[in-house]
């Protein structure tokens, strides 16, 4: 996760749990709730279905196809600090994003390339591993 963005955080010394759930070729879906600028329709999400165009250090990306679809607002979702700008002519959205590669800020550079900004980016899930109702600077074990 970058500085910006909030959840799940996996840490592990067992390289063949590492290698299962961030290898590409594994295909381990990572979900994202992302609350956005604007209100997109389920027209305007059709462009993660088939793979949006993001540039990279390298050039240009084109992601693997993901799914994206709108949300009810998170219950219970803890405050952010610092808080999201908040515009009274603006509205926002929830969507939920899942993708089976994770390349720098993707979520946010395919978010921009149809039009809606993201003002909050929540990592839900990794493979089977979700946040459940962990909060913020709280530790899960699992063996």
């Amino acid at each position: 996760l970058d500085k910006d963005s909030e959840g799940l955080l996996l840490l592990t010394n067992d390289t063949r749990l590492n290698q299962q759930l961030l290898n590409p070729q594994q295909k381990k879906e990572k979900e994202y709730w992302v609350q956005v600028e604007g209100s997109p329709t389920a027209e305007q999400l059709k462009p993660f279905h088939t793979g949006i165009t993001i540039k990279l250090k390298s050039g240009p990306y084109t992601c693997i196809p993901a799914r994206a679809e709108i949300m009810e607002e998170p219950e219970a979702l803890w405050d952010r600090n610092p808080p999201v700008r908040f515009r009274k002519t603006i509205p926002t959205t929830w969507l939920k994003v899942i993708l089976t590669e994770g390349k720098n800020r993707q979520v946010r550079k395919m978010c921009a390339k149809i039009g809606f900004p993201v003002l909050r980016l929540i990592r839900w899930r990794i493979g089977s591993y979700e946040l459940g109702d962990l909060q913020p600077g709280e530790v899960s074990i699992v063996r």
